[in-house]
């Protein structure tokens, strides 16, 4: 039973009927990142209240969207085949939305899995596969991602490691990915903060991911 009826038979309305609910989306765009348990949702959602994220995923095992299955002594939940046919609509999302982003808003947090989904709306294979191969290390507060670019294929991780380039930012990250910021001056105002590596590869990342305002 659908959490809400539109009362159309339309497959638009049958979408929204699934996963257009409240959070539903975001769950969904965390999870095409990779399989989490429900803490981490929780932690990666923090405005989520605990009883709407529980029947949030009911609704979505319901529908089909997503599955709950051991992993290493745990549960976690993750993308059904079906659920995995929605990434290039929240990748379409993501575009969509990032015209209208404006500033953040002090309270405004990026998230790793946010980020990671925003690194994979902005990459433009095209461009990437004429550069050497490259590795970034992007930390937003006290989680990190492992980003590696290699031709036109792009691997997006939690983690750190060895890279070319390791570097921090906020919400104001956004700007570079924009145009709005080149490179340099990102750092210079600190929006990025060059934490290891050769900071002159942060044109190249700027040229790899792009959005459009």
């Amino acid at each position: 039973m659908a959490a809400r009826d539109y009362g159309q038979y339309s497959a638009v309305t049958r979408a929204l009927e699934l996963v257009g609910e409240r959070w539903a989306m975001l769950i969904v765009r965390d999870l095409l990142v990779g399989p989490r348990r429900y803490g981490e949702l929780a932690a990666g959602l923090p405005r989520i209240p605990s009883n709407i994220l529980a029947v949030r995923l009911k609704e979505l095992q319901a529908a089909g969207v997503i599955r709950r299955v051991p992993h290493s002594r745990v549960i976690v939940y993750e993308l059904t085949p079906y659920g995995h046919e929605l990434e290039p609509v929240v990748l379409a999302l993501g575009a969509w939305g990032f015209k209208a982003m404006g500033d953040p808003r002090e309270e405004q947090i990026i998230t790793p899995d946010s980020m990671a989904m925003d690194l994979r709306t902005a990459f433009r294979p095209q461009v990437a596969a004429a550069l050497p191969t490259t590795s970034y290390a992007a930390r937003f507060g006290s989680a990190g991602l492992l980003i590696r670019v290699t031709g036109s294929v792009l691997d997006v991780t939690r983690g750190d490691g060895p890279v070319d380039l390791a570097f921090a930012a906020g919400p104001g990250i956004h700007r570079l990915l924009s145009g709005e910021l080149v490179p340099k001056r990102a750092i210079a105002t600190g929006v990025i903060e060059v934490l290891r590596g050769r900071g002159d590869l942060l044109d190249r990342f700027a040229t790899t991911f792009h959005l459009a305002a």
